[in-house]
């Protein structure tokens, strides 16, 4: 792995642990899982996990934020 790559890893793993806590206020989780090719893979857990409102969690939410503060970064993806 590339410096550049470990200093965006490391970047959108700050991002997530900015955000963790809105997610656990409403019972779920965020969990990082890597990033391949600009795109960075998630693991929402908890009461995230079957929520209907998740796509928007994740597009509006998160990824917004990822995409602005890593604008390397072209979108994220949920895993399972």
């Amino acid at each position: 792995m590339s410096a550049n790559a470990t200093n965006t890893e490391e970047k959108v793993k700050e991002i997530l642990e900015q955000i963790r806590p809105y997610i656990q206020s409403d019972g779920g989780d965020v969990e990082f899982v890597r990033i391949e090719e600009n795109v960075v893979y998630i693991r929402l857990v908890g009461a995230c996990s079957g929520c209907a409102s998740s796509l928007l969690t994740l597009k509006s939410g998160i990824e917004r934020k990822i995409v602005e503060d890593c604008p390397e970064i072209v979108a994220v993806e949920a895993e399972n």
